[in-house]
C-alpha cells in the first residue's frame, strides 16, 4: 500500500494576518511591467531622496572591519548617536533607555511583545499604518479601531474612552500619521496622554515622521509629556527622515526601566543587528540639521503639487496632509481595491499606469476606505503630474466609475 502524505496546515496565527495593502499588488505590477508597461509606483513609501552622504561613505568603510556578531541592545556608538539626535531636537534620553531595532516595525513588535499578554486590546486611530494589524495578530492582541469624527482627523479622548475596558492595554499613535498625514498638535496629543495616564495604560508612540511636518519643526513627542514616563514608549526609524529606508535600522525608546530590559530581552532572540547597517544610521543620525530642512521643503512642494492636480480631476476628494509623505484621496469608484488591480490589469496610456495602495487595507471596521486611495509622494512634482493625468484618464475609462 502506498502511503499517502498531507502537508500540515499552517498556523492559524499565519492564516490570520490580513494582507497588504502596500505590497498585495506587486504580481499584478510584476506581470504589467513584463507586458512592457511602465509602472509609477505611489504605492509604497519608498522614498527616491538619497540619504545623508555619510551614509554611502561610512558603508563603504564598513568593508574593512569584521562581520561579528553585535550586542542585541545595538552597538553602544549607534546608541549614542540615537541620544544626540534626540538632544539635536530637543528631547533628552539617556543610553540606557534606548533598544536599537529592526526598524521601526521591529520596535513595536518588540514593544507589543513586552507589554501585552494573547487577549488584550491596544486602542488605535483609524485608518492605521496597516501593518499594525499584522504585528497586533500575530501576537494574539486585538486591535481596536477609534475612528476620527470627521474621517481623517485627529481623535479625541471623548472617541477613545468609550472603547477602554478591562482588556485594554495601550493607545497606539501615530503623528504625522500614515497614511493620511494627520498631525496632532500639543494640545490634542497631551489629551490623549493624560488619558493613558488615567487608565494605567501604555502609550505606543509611532514617530517614524516626527519632522517631516510642513507647518513647524517637528511633533509633539510622548517623551515631553508630563507624568507619562512610566506609560510611553517611542517608535522611532531612519527610513524616512533620513531615507534609509533598506537599512532597517530602529530604535525603541522608554523611560520604563521594565519595558526596554523585557525588549532587549526579547531581542537577544535575534541576536543582533548587521554591523553594516548600524554603522551606516550612525552616520545618518549625524547628518546636519539643514538635510532634514531640505527633505521637509521637497515633500512640502510635491504635497503641494498633487494636491493641485488632483483637484482638477472631477469627484477626486484629495485630503490635505499635515505631515508625513503620504496623501489620501477619494475616488468616483465602485471599489478602489478593484480600481487599483485594474491599473495594473487593464489600463494603460502610452505605455504607462500607476500603481496605487487601496485605503480599505488600513481600516479595521468592514467597510470602510473603501473609495479611497494612498499616494505616497516618493516621485519628482513633475513625475506626480504626470501620475496625476494618468489618474485622470484612467478615471474617464474605469468600467466601475460613480458619477
Amino acid at each position: 500500500m502506498v502511503q499517502r502524505t498531507v502537508a500540515p496546515n499552517v498556523s492559524t496565527r499565519a492564516q490570520a494576518i490580513p494582507p497588504s495593502p502596500i505590497r498585495g499588488l506587486v504580481p499584478l505590477a510584476d506581470a504589467a511591467k513584463a507586458r512592457g508597461i511602465r509602472v509609477i509606483h505611489l504605492n509604497i513609501g519608498q522614498p527616491d531622496l538619497p540619504p545623508p552622504p555619510g551614509v554611502s561613505a561610512a558603508i563603504a568603510a564598513a568593508a574593512s572591519q569584521r562581520p561579528t556578531y553585535t550586542p542585541s541592545r545595538g552597538i553602544p556608538d549607534l546608541i549614542a548617536a540615537w541620544v544626540r539626535y534626540y538632544q539635536r531636537v530637543g528631547l533628552l534620553i539617556n543610553p540606557e533607555e534606548v533598544v536599537v531595532t529592526g526598524g521601526a516595525s521591529e520596535a513595536l513588535w518588540l514593544a507589543i511583545l513586552a507589554t501585552t499578554d494573547p487577549g488584550d486590546q491596544v486602542l488605535v486611530p483609524e485608518p492605521f499604518y496597516a501593518p499594525y494589524q499584522g504585528i497586533l495578530t500575530a501576537a494574539g492582541v486585538e486591535l481596536v479601531p477609534v475612528p476620527s469624527p470627521d474621517r481623517y482627523g485627529p481623535i479625541s479622548p471623548e472617541a477613545v474612552r468609550p472603547r477602554i475596558s478591562p482588556r485594554t492595554r495601550g493607545i497606539l499613535l501615530c503623528s504625522p500619521s500614515n497614511p493620511t498625514g494627520t498631525l496632532y498638535d500639543r494640545a490634542a496629543f497631551q489629551a490623549l496622554a493624560e488619558l493613558a495616564i488615567a487608565y494605567n495604560l501604555f502609550f505606543y508612540s509611532d514617530e517614524t515622521y516626527r519632522e517631516l511636518v510642513f507647518s513647524g519643526t517637528r511633533a509633539p513627542s510622548a517623551l515631553e509629556m508630563p507624568g507619562l514616563d512610566g506609560h510611553a514608549i517611542v517608535i522611532d526609524s531612519i527610513s524616512k527622515r533620513f531615507n534609509a529606508c533598506g537599512l532597517r535600522i530602529g530604535a525603541l525608546i522608554s523611560r520604563n526601566r521594565d519595558v526596554t530590559a523585557a525588549a532587549a530581552s526579547l531581542a537577544e532572540l535575534r541576536l543582533s543587528l548587521p554591523l553594516v547597517a548600524q554603522l551606516a544610521a550612525m552616520a545618518a543620525l549625524d547628518a546636519p540639521e539643514r538635510y532634514i530642512v531640505e527633505v521637509v521643503t521637497t515633500y512640502r512642494r510635491r504635497r503641494d503639487t498633487m494636491l493641485a492636480a488632483l483637484r482638477q480631476i472631477p469627484g477626486v476628494r484629495p485630503i490635505p496632509p499635515a505631515g508625513a509623505l503620504y496623501l489620501v484621496a477619494e475616488l468616483p469608484v465602485d471599489d478602489a481595491e478593484r480600481f487599483a488591480a485594474w491599473l495594473l490589469t487593464d489600463f494603460a496610456l502610452g505605455g504607462e499606469t500607476v500603481m496605487v495602495a487601496p485605503l480599505r487595507g488600513f481600516y479595521a471596521t468592514p467597510g470602510c476606505g473603501q473609495q479611497a486611495i494612498r499616494l505616497a509622494l516618493v516621485e519628482s512634482e513633475a513625475v506626480l503630474e504626470h501620475a496625476a493625468s494618468l489618474l485622470a484618464a484612467a478615471l474617464e475609462v474605469y468600467p466601475g466609475r460613480r458619477a
